[in-house]
């Protein structure tokens, strides 16, 4: 009684398995027709520096010309340090940076 019942476990699990390998068969496949197109464009940087990617934007061969790029945006080139000159942390130094503490 005791093998039967482990045999009877063992086909439950293979039929398990065969299901969920079944399964996973059908959804690694991808749809047709939904997905984008890819192809190769040319980004032109600020600077004048071309490079190719892959994108969906525009079509094959299509150029982009970036208006903001890391060399020229201030999160990168240090314009960051403009914001915190003029905060509010710059201001109470200095109107109150003479002032001391000492007796």
């Amino acid at each position: 009684m005791l093998r039967s019942l482990v045999g009877s476990e063992m086909c439950i699990r293979d039929r398990y398995q065969r299901r969920v390998r079944a399964r996973f068969r059908r959804l690694k496949t991808m749809k047709q027709d939904i997905h984008p197109d890819y192809h190769t464009i040319k980004v032109v940087m600020t600077d004048g520096t071309t490079f190719e990617t892959r994108s969906t934007w525009g079509s094959e061969g299509d150029t982009m010309t970036l208006e903001i790029d890391p060399k020229s945006h201030p999160a990168w080139t240090g314009g960051a340090r403009q914001v915190l000159e003029g905060g509010r942390v710059a201001r109470f130094n200095k109107r109150f940076g003479g002032f001391s503490l000492k007796k």
